[in-house]
């Protein structure tokens, strides 16, 4: 609990992390932006999404969510920021986590059912997701490495361009209406 506590005070000394050059993860073979090499489970579904070819070319924001946390109430400026920037470009990826304070215990469909009805999201979400360095899924050791930064608490965002490179890393301080980031974002639509 200590060290949640220290990493979330330090996140608020260190709330963005923008990208003075963009970063490119690792090469694929197949073309793809390394932080969209991915198959993923839809949240509370067997559904699986190909990032690469569902995602590439728009500017993605990947946020690690929680459904008891304080900083749950992002839950609408995402969804905000998804309806008034996807017909330009923009999509907002949901992955749920209980890293942190055990802040999202439910099940997927409870998770699921409580994003929409109490905040009406629509942006993707996929199935839970471990976000911290020691036990990162591939997905977030990926995009952790690309930062140099993990999440320390629920809701960070880490911003991809259309080229998957990594241009922002937002702490959960950082709200999605915030200058910062909707600036970020605008840079890089197309």
């Amino acid at each position: 609990m200590i060290k949640q506590l220290f990493g979330l005070a330090m996140s608020f000394f260190a709330a963005a992390n923008v990208m003075a050059e963009p970063v490119a993860g690792a090469a694929t073979a197949n073309g793809c932006p390394a932080a969209l090499n991915f198959t993923l489970r839809e949240l509370g579904s067997d559904k699986e999404v190909n990032l690469c070819e569902t995602y590439k070319g728009k500017v993605v924001i990947m946020v690690n969510t929680a459904s008891k946390c304080g900083f749950t109430p992002q839950f609408e400026g995402l969804e905000k920021l998804y309806s008034d920037y996807k017909e330009r470009g923009l999509v907002v990826l949901g992955f749920p986590s209980n890293d942190f304070a055990q802040q999202d215990p439910g099940t997927e469909k409870e998770i699921k059912d409580f994003c929409q009805l109490t905040y009406g999201v629509k942006f993707p979400m996929f199935a839970k997701t471990e976000v911290t360095k020691d036990s990162a899924s591939p997905l977030y050791k990926v995009l952790g490495e690309m930062a140099g930064e993990y999440p320390s608490w629920n809701f960070h965002k880490y911003v991809l361009n259309t080229k998957g490179e990594l241009v922002g890393s937002f702490s959960s301080f950082v709200t999605p209406q915030s200058n910062k980031l909707v600036k970020l974002i605008e840079a890089n639509l197309p």
